[in-house]
C-alpha cells in the first residue's frame, strides 16, 4: 500500500499529470487563486478562444471532477474547485 501526500494538489506539475491542455491548466490555476471562473473570464485569460471552445474546456474539467459548475443560466454560471476530488 502506498500513500502519496501532495504539498499542493493543484500545482502545475500535478495538473500536467491529469492530461490537461495548457488552457485548462491556466483555468485551474486561476480558480485556485481567485475562487471561481466564468466563461467570459476564461476567454479573457486565454485570448483568441471562441465561446464554444471555452465551454468545451470548462465542461471537460467538470467531467474530470476538477471543477464544479455552479449557477443557472448563461449569466449566472461559474466554475469553482470541486472539493470532493
Amino acid at each position: 500500500m502506498t500513500v502519496t501526500f501532495y504539498k499542493d494538489k493543484w500545482s502545475e506539475e500535478n495538473l500536467r499529470k491529469l492530461d490537461l491542455n495548457e488552457r485548462q491548466i491556466k483555468a485551474v490555476l486561476y480558480v485556485t487563486e481567485n475562487g471561481k471562473i466564468t466563461n467570459n473570464a476564461y476567454r479573457e485569460l486565454i485570448k483568441d478562444i471562441s465561446r464554444i471552445t471555452a465551454t468545451r474546456d470548462l465542461t471537460n474539467l467538470v467531467e474530470k471532477g476538477i471543477l464544479k459548475m455552479v449557477g443557472i443560466g448563461k449569466r449566472q454560471v461559474h466554475y469553482i474547485m470541486n472539493d470532493s476530488k
